[in-house]
């Protein structure tokens, strides 16, 4: 008992002392034990409250990757165009000019134009895109052999077309059938305006995986689609990035290379609305599952309060002995934040390992309930995606320590406030 003075934990502050005996404190009584079970309860809220926040978090990031990476198999991470869908004055000067930045991989030139496509009494709205079969790979990744084959079997002037999955089944169209391609700005004769029609030839379908492409898409040669549209060339270049996160920095360095006579988007820019529901859909979630942690470390404040009330007797002892009401104070911090940091480190590894794991954990749960979570002829992403970020888990971790540590100063000041010779007048 004499050296017990020499462990490293009695060269501890007086407060940290006190204040992790009180929070590690026995049941040697009835009342001790139900103030160590909330306090348990409290530091059990915390760590389902940041676990849950890291897990949903991750799994709204694998989803957004997945929705993103699919859409980008069909999107470029940038576009030159030029306006009004006109051709662009020298699409072989903007191509390498393009290629010039560090950051482009790939580029190609392409036609964009809306048109109707028909099959007997079926009609449907698509986006026509003009391309070139040799470049095309440089900027998507439409996934299997066979639907590259389809794009390279494109040739000018033969008229043929590769559609999307989804649009080819809406028409009931297969490879080889014939379809009629109706351009909008038709031609002038003496009746009339008559839209200009072209029959063309299925030459293979794509499925991207994302149904608003894959319904209605139609690839084209970008000649073939100059002389449907009356254009005299490409009316712009896509482009592919080293690393998608720089579109918008390289999508504004290259506008400012090629002045007002083009204009340049990036990949977020193309698809503004459906990631600004995403983040707000996010922020909304971090917002309603962030209370779940608050709730749990305001728990604190009762467990703190009772503990106040239970140990008047110590802080008068303390008090004589010339504690300052500053160290009870600190006394008291101490323990309400080991209850938060303990809770949220618990959090943190718990929430890690779900998310990292998600991939194992579903798909054991989904065997044992015989039931599906995400079924294939319903969903776009038949698994279950995560994706931790730093950017989401250390806020989380700052949040819920700082809930922790307010949760802890109204009790702490309460005990810094009792007065020795009250405190002892019934002990």
């Amino acid at each position: 008992m004499g050296n017990c003075h020499n462990l490293p934990f009695m060269n501890l502050p007086f407060e940290l002392r006190i204040g992790w005996r009180y929070t590690r404190a026995g049941r040697s009584t009835r009342r001790n034990g139900f103030i160590s079970f909330i306090s348990g309860v409290s530091m059990l809220g915390i760590a389902l409250g940041v676990a849950a926040l890291i897990i949903v978090l991750s799994v709204m990031n694998g989803f957004q990757r997945e929705v993103r990476d699919r859409m980008l198999s069909v999107v470029s991470h940038i576009e030159i165009y030029a306006q009004d869908g006109a051709a662009l004055p020298d699409s072989a000067q903007t191509l390498l000019q393009a290629r010039q930045n560090s950051q482009v991989v790939g580029a190609a030139p392409f036609i964009a134009a809306q048109a109707l496509l028909a099959r007997g009494e079926d009609m449907r709205g698509v986006l026509v895109r003009g391309i070139d079969p040799a470049l095309e790979p440089e900027v998507t990744e439409l996934g299997n052999p066979e639907q590259r084959a389809a794009l390279q079997r494109l040739q000018a002037g033969k008229f043929g077309v590769v559609l999307g999955s989804e649009l080819a089944r809406a028409l009931g169209v297969r490879v080889g059938d014939p379809v009629t391609l109706i351009a909008p700005s038709g031609q002038l004769t003496p009746a009339g305006v008559v839209p200009r029609l072209k029959q063309m030839e299925v030459l293979g379908t794509f499925d991207s995986g994302h149904f608003e492409y894959d319904s209605t898409l139609a690839l084209v040669h970008w000649e073939d689609a100059a002389r449907i549209f009356r254009l005299e060339g490409p009316s712009g270049v896509r482009l592919k990035l080293r690393d998608l996160h720089q579109a918008r920095a390289v999508a504004a360095d290259l506008q400012a290379a090629m002045g007002t006579g083009v204009y340049v988007r990036d990949w977020s820019q193309q698809n503004r609305t459906w990631f600004a529901a995403v983040q707000v859909e996010k922020r909304m979630m971090f917002i309603i599952l962030t209370l779940i942690v608050a709730v749990a470390a305001f728990n604190l404040v009762s467990t703190l309060v009772m503990t106040v009330t239970d140990k008047r007797a110590d802080i008068a002892i303390l008090r004589t002995l010339g504690a300052s009401p500053a160290s009870i104070m600190g006394i008291f911090v101490v323990q309400g934040a080991m209850v938060g940091v303990i809770g949220t480190l618990s959090g943190l590894l718990l929430g890690l390992g779900v998310a990292l794991n998600i991939d194992v954990i579903v798909p054991a749960i989904e065997h044992a309930l015989g039931a599906s979570f995400l079924p294939k002829d319903i969903y776009l992403i038949s698994r279950m995606p995560s994706e931790p970020q730093a950017g989401d888990i250390v806020p989380i971790a700052i949040i819920s320590l700082l809930l922790s540590f307010v949760a802890t100063i109204y009790p702490s000041w309460r005990a810094s406030q009792v007065n020795p010779a009250e405190a002892l007048r019934y002990e």
